[in-house]
C-alpha cells in the first residue's frame, strides 16, 4: 500500500498545482480587465469582457464536462482540460504580440478557451485528488490542501500583476507575459506527469448505465433551483467585490497616484484573496461543529453589513494597511476605511460555496451528480455580475454605488440560508 501511495505522489503534486492554476488563471482575468481598458481605451464594462468570456465558458461546458468525466474517466478528462488550458493561455499570449482590435478579439477568444479548461479542471481535480489519496480522511485532507493552494495562488497572481504592471495607465498585455509563461509551463508539466501516471478510475467508466427514465430531476426540487441561483450570485459576488475595488483604488480611490497607486491597489485586493484562504482554513476547522445553514446565514449577514458600511462611510476616513508600494517597497499605507471593509468580505465569501452546495444537494439522492453539473454551469455568474457592476460604474460614474449589485446578491444569499434552502419536495423519490 505504501508503494502505491508513493507512486501517486507526482500526480498528487500536479493535482495540487492544478488546483492553484484554476485560481491563478481565473484571477488573472480581473486585473487583465484594467490592462485591456487602458491599452485599448475602452469603457469599464468592455474591460470586463475577458472575465465574462472566462465565466460564460462554464455555462457552455459545465454539463458536457460532467458527461465527459463519466464516459471517459479522470485521466482522459484531466489531460483534455490541461491541453485546453495550455491552448487558452497560449492564445492570450499571442494577443500580447498583436495590436488594435485584432489583439482585443484574440485575447477574448483565449479567455473563453481558458474558461473551458477551468470548468473541466474544477469538475475533475476534486474527485481525482481524493482518489489519489485513497479516499477517506487522507483523500479529504489532500482536497483541503488543494483548496488552500488555490487561495494562495489567487492571492499571488493579483500581487504579481501589480509587480509586473507598475503603471496601469501605460499597461499592456505583454507586461504579464511572465505570468502567462508560468501558466504554460505548469500546464505542460501537468500533461506529461498525468500522462505517465496511473490514475484509479471508477469501474463504471466506459459502460452505459441503464437507468429507468424518471419524470424527476434536480430541477424538481425548489431548494436546489434556488441553490443554483445562489451559486450564480455567489460567484458573481466573490469576483465582483475585488474586481471593482481594485479599479476604484487605481483610479482616484487613494491619496496617491501613478505607480504607487497601482501597487497599493494590487496589494489591497490580494489581501481579499488572502483572507479567503484564512476563511477556508477556519471553515474547514469549524465545519464539523457548525451547520451549513448557520454558517451561510452568518457570513451572508456579516458580508451584507460590511458592504453597506463600505458604501456609506466617508472615504476620507482612512486606516493603515501593510502593502507593497512599488519602488518604495513594503510598508504601511493609508487606504479608505471602505476598502478595508470590502477586503474583510473575503472572510465571508470564503465559505459560501460549500454552504450553498451542501444545502442545495441535501435530500437529492440519486439526482446529486446531475445537480453538480448544473452547479458548475451556474458558475458563469462570476462573469455576468461583475459585468453588470461595471456597467453601473460607467452609468453612475461611481465605483461605490455599483456595490448595490453586491448588496442585492448578499440579500438573496441570506434569504436562501434562512428560507430558500428548506427542502419542501420530500415526496419526490430519490433512491
Amino acid at each position: 500500500m505504501e508503494k502505491k501511495q508513493n507512486s501517486n505522489v507526482p500526480a498528487i503534486i500536479v493535482c495540487i498545482l492544478l488546483f492553484g492554476m484554476i485560481s491563478f488563471v481565473t484571477n488573472l482575468a480581473s486585473p487583465m480587465g484594467d490592462i485591456l481598458k487602458n491599452q485599448f481605451q475602452v469603457a469599464n464594462w468592455m474591460g470586463t469582457l475577458g472575465v465574462l468570456c472566462n465565466f460564460i465558458a462554464y455555462a457552455v461546458m459545465g454539463i458536457p464536462a460532467g458527461n465527459l468525466l463519466q464516459k471517459k474517466g479522470y485521466k482522459f478528462t484531466a489531460l483534455a482540460a490541461v491541453l485546453v488550458g495550455f491552448t487558452g493561455v497560449g492564445v492570450q499570449t499571442i494577443a500580447g504580440l498583436l495590436s488594435g482590435n485584432l489583439a482585443f478579439g484574440i485575447y477574448l477568444l483565449g479567455a473563453f478557451i481558458a474558461g473551458f479548461s477551468m470548468c473541466m479542471l474544477n469538475i475533475v481535480v476534486n474527485p481525482m485528488l481524493n482518489k489519489l489519496g485513497g479516499g477517506g480522511n487522507r483523500g479529504n485532507q489532500l482536497v483541503q490542501v488543494g483548496g488552500s493552494f488555490n487561495s494562495l495562488m489567487g492571492t499571488a497572481v493579483i500581487f504579481l500583476t501589480g509587480v509586473f504592471v507598475p503603471s496601469i495607465v501605460d499597461a499592456k498585455i505583454s507586461q504579464v507575459f511572465p505570468l502567462m509563461f508560468i501558466a504554460l509551463a505548469i500546464f505542460a508539466l501537468a500533461f506529461v506527469v498525468i500522462l505517465l501516471t496511473k490514475i484509479p478510475e471508477n469501474p463504471e467508466v466506459g459502460m452505459a448505465k441503464a437507468e429507468e427514465k424518471s419524470q424527476y430531476g434536480p430541477m424538481s426540487f425548489r431548494h436546489f433551483v434556488l441553490g443554483a441561483v445562489a451559486i450564480f450570485i455567489y460567484v458573481g459576488v466573490e469576483v465582483g467585490i475585488p474586481n471593482v475595488l481594485q479599479k476604484w483604488l487605481q483610479n482616484g480611490g487613494l491619496n496617491v497616484t501613478g505607480d504607487a497607486a497601482t501597487a497599493i491597489a494590487g496589494t489591497v485586493t490580494a489581501t481579499y484573496w488572502l483572507l479567503m484562504l484564512v476563511g477556508r482554513l477556519a471553515g474547514a476547522a469549524l465545519g464539523a461543529k457548525v451547520s451549513a445553514k448557520s454558517m451561510l446565514t452568518a457570513v451572508s449577514g456579516v458580508g451584507l453589513i460590511l458592504v453597506l458600511c463600505a458604501m456609506f462611510l466617508n472615504p476620507a476616513t482612512t486606516v493603515n494597511l501593510p502593502v507593497f508600494q512599488g519602488t518604495a517597497g513594503f510598508g504601511m499605507a493609508s487606504v479608505p476605511v471602505n476598502a478595508a471593509l470590502l477586503v474583510l468580505c473575503g472572510l465571508c465569501t470564503s465559505v459560501m460555496w460549500g454552504g450553498i452546495f451542501n444545502l442545495a444537494v441535501e435530500g437529492l439522492g440519486k439526482h446529486t451528480e446531475k445537480g453538480a453539473g448544473i452547479f458548475m454551469a451556474m458558475v458563469c455568474g462570476g462573469g455576468i455580475l461583475p459585468f453588470v457592476q461595471n456597467l453601473v460604474v460607467d452609468v453612475t460614474s461611481s465605483y461605490l454605488t455599483s456595490y448595490w449589485v453586491i448588496v442585492a446578491g448578499l440579500a438573496f444569499l441570506l434569504y436562501y440560508a434562512l428560507v430558500g434552502s428548506k427542502n419542501v419536495n420530500k415526496n419526490i423519490p430519490t433512491a
